[in-house]
This record gives structure tokens, sequence and C-alpha cells, in this order.
């Protein structure tokens, strides 16, 4: 082929629009994978603050900021029970600082008093969120469904799956929520739910009218002997679940709770973020 001039001209056109278009075409893709919490779902990435609990908050949020996960469920540990309102102001600045929203607190053991209970509605109300996940003992559950209105704060009782006598599940906790307020409801720990031997798509579809908030994990088997694992590895059929947050309609949080490797948690909790969001850009 004789490369005239006309044709290296020709040539280079083609090959800076080319250029032009990949480039674009990457930009394109980039972003839309970099921006998890658009619009596309209703639901949004988050983090359970758990997953930190060997980190200090300027740590976990640095974590955070890497991931560009921009929610957080935050925990005591971080912003304790008896902060003061300068405490709770400079704690929302951090946040700020790393782009980050705290949207819930907890969860919260409350089982010695109802004082605790109190304390834990003063907390959320201080802290400027409207949910609370906790777990209370089964004789308070009316007394909360009432602070619930007075405080018009959410509440989000937790399964922690078969060691847990209380609320082993899902199902367990709506049985005894279900004709309480509507501000009462479940944060689904969806890797405990399996362990329990509960499928996870299953139990969301039927009880999320009362699903306020969702641990996001998978696990190694579906017994008492299952463990936390990355998002991609485990058991559970996360593009299932995924196309079962959206014909459900889900619009809270799916916050990962990565409890494997939790003093060095970072790789695997950046692949489940991946692993995630590749399965939400995936399933139609």
């Amino acid at each position: 082929m004789e490369f005239s001039r006309r044709n290296f001209i020709r040539l280079g056109a083609l090959s800076s629009l080319s250029s032009i278009l990949f480039t674009k075409a990457s930009a394109e893709s980039f972003t839309q994978k970099d921006s998890f919490n658009s619009e596309k779902d209703a639901f949004k990435l988050g983090m359970a603050g758990y997953s930190f609990v060997n980190f200090n908050l300027d740590d976990s949020l640095k974590m955070m900021k890497r991931m560009d996960i921009r929610y957080l469920c935050i925990k005591d540990f971080h912003l304790p029970l008896n902060s003061t309102a300068e405490q709770v102001a400079a704690f929302h600045q951090k946040l700020s600082g790393a782009n980050v929203t705290g949207y819930a607190v907890g969860p919260i053991y409350m089982t010695k008093s109802k004082t605790e209970i109190d304390n834990a509605f003063d907390y959320a109300k201080l802290v400027g969120v409207d949910l609370i996940v906790g777990i209370p003992n089964k004789e308070d559950l009316e007394y909360i469904s009432k602070k619930t209105e007075e405080y018009n704060i959410r509440y989000a009782l937790h399964n922690h799956g078969p060691e847990d006598k209380l609320y082993p599940n899902a199902k367990s906790i709506y049985d005894l929520i279900n004709h309480l307020s509507p501000k009462m409801g479940i944060c689904f720990d969806m890797g405990h739910n399996m362990r329990d031997g509960r499928e996870p798509s299953a139990d969301l579809k039927s009880y999320h009218k009362r699903i306020f908030d969702i641990h996001l994990k998978n696990v190694t088997e579906a017994t008492e002997k299952g463990s936390t694992c990355e998002l991609g590895r485990g058991i559970i059929d996360v593009p299932k679940f995924v196309k079962t947050l959206r014909s459900v309609g889900y619009a809270g949080k799916c916050s990962l709770e990565f409890e494997k490797d939790m003093k060095d948690p970072l790789a695997g909790i950046a692949e489940s973020k991946g692993y995630f969001q590749g399965v939400c850009d995936a399933v139609k």
C-alpha cells in the first residue's frame, strides 16, 4: 500500500477519531462504574460500621474514600453513645470531608433496661439519623414501637443467625413486629439468614415492606459453621438477590459487613464492592 500524504492524513484522522471515541467510551464506562451511588437503582451501597471495629474513624474513612463508598451505619466505637453535641458536629464534619453520610446508628444492644432504649433514641436524635439498628428484648418491642412514633425514628431489629436465640432470621423478627408501628422493621443480615437455613432472596421478597436496612455479605455454607467471605465467593446467589432488590423496589442501603480478615479488611471489602457493582451493572 502506498502511503501518500493524503492517505497518511486520512489514517491520522481515523486514528485520532478512534482515540477520541475510545477515550470517550472509556470515560463514560469509568464514570458509570465509579458512580455506584447514581440514580440507576433506588438502593445505595454503604458500609456497616462494625467492619471497622479494629480501626479508628480517620482510618475507616480513608478506606471508604478509596473505595468511593459514601454511606455509613455508625457504630458507637466511632461515636460514643454519650457524645456531646460538639462531638457529634465534629464527627459529621469528618464524614463530610470524606464525602460520607452517616445514615443510621447501630447495631446497639439494649437488653438490660428501658433506659438503654431511651438513651438510644436520644442518641439517634442528636446524631440526626432516622434509623436505629438494635437488639432489644422481645418484651420491650411494644415500648420501642411507641418510641418510634414519639421520635419519628425507625427501628430495625438485626438477625444474627442460628446462635441468636432472640432473632435468628428475618421471619423471626417479622412475626414479632408485623402488628406494631410501621416504623418497626428489620436490619436484614442476609449472611446470618442463610446460615440459619433461609434463602435470602425469598425472605427479602416476603418481608421487604419491613426491611429498612441490609447487611450485605456472603457466607461459606448454610449452617452454623458458615463464615463471612468475599461477596462473590460464597453460596448466596448475589445476582438473584440484586434482581429481587429491584423487583420489590427496595430503597434502603445495602451495607457491606465484612467479618473476615478484620484487622486487614481493605482487599476483601474492595473485592466485594467491585463484585456487587459488577453484578448490578450486568443484571437486567
